[in-house]
């Protein structure tokens, strides 16, 4: 696994210590650069739990890929830069009540303080976020992560009729490994959000781009714009905009 190769597509250049700052930079660009998709799943192409293999996917093939694949892999850099760091299980806050419990993977980076870092879950907080009620804001919004109950944190985003809850996790240590069952069901359940259509989404510095099957949703600066695509656009806008050949 070629490390470098990696910290490479994220357009890192700088020095690589492991600091808060160093941290919040590979968080950005990670999100700015690899895309958070669902692609082989709706196509039927098997997910396994193999950091190789998801290596070869997200690097050698340039591709995206979902939670697992995408926080599997950069808590594997992260540790290999240095910093002290561990996969969490999540349960996603869905409109009509809790998801499947634990099947998200998100992480903990632990510094002078444990920090959640999250870069698998689509519009959502772009930078660490401590675990002690402190509000952070980048141009996707404000975000928290409070504790109400004595084993559950709740990462929070702020909205007009208040605090939202995304999900709910446990700060115990996971193996990417623990996930094989959440894995399964994202990718065959007719009740997972995977299963129903294409989805693929990236960060940009003033928002974000997403396709759902043939629609586009782009977000800047607060202001969203969205558009119809044919099956032949599509395929020329994964290619140009997430640099995707499927």
């Amino acid at each position: 696994m070629d490390f470098q190769k990696y910290i490479n597509r994220l357009a890192i250049d700088g020095e690589q210590y492991p600091t808060i700052d160093f941290l919040s930079e590979l968080q950005r660009n990670h999100m700015e650069n690899i895309p958070f998709e669902n692609l082989d799943v709706t196509r039927k192409v098997e997910i396994l739990l193999d950091t190789r293999r998801i290596y070869e996917k997200i690097i050698g093939m340039h591709r995206g890929g979902y939670c697992y694949e995408l926080n599997g892999l950069f808590q594997l850099l992260l540790t290999h830069l240095g910093f002290r760091s561990y996969l969490i299980a999540c349960t996603v806050n869905k409109p009509n009540g809790w998801a499947k419990p634990n099947t998200h993977a998100a992480i903990i980076v632990q510094l002078d303080q444990p920090f959640l870092i999250d870069v698998g879950f689509g519009d959502s907080v772009r930078q660490p976020l401590p675990l002690t009620r402190e509000e952070r804001t980048d141009v996707s919004g404000t975000y928290r992560v409070i504790k109400e109950e004595q084993d559950f944190y709740y990462l929070q985003r702020l909205e007009e009729l208040g605090w939202k809850t995304l999900y709910r996790f446990s700060d115990s240590p996971k193996q990417l490994t623990d996930f094989t069952e959440g894995c399964l069901y994202n990718q065959h359940s007719p009740e997972s959000s995977f299963t129903h259509g294409d989805i693929v989404t990236i960060a940009t510095k003033t928002g974000r781009i997403t396709l759902n099957d043939l629609t586009v949703t782009e977000t800047k600066n607060n202001q969203k714009t969205k558009w119809n695509l044919t099956e032949a656009e599509k395929q020329k806008f994964l290619k140009e905009i997430f640099e995707i050949t499927i």
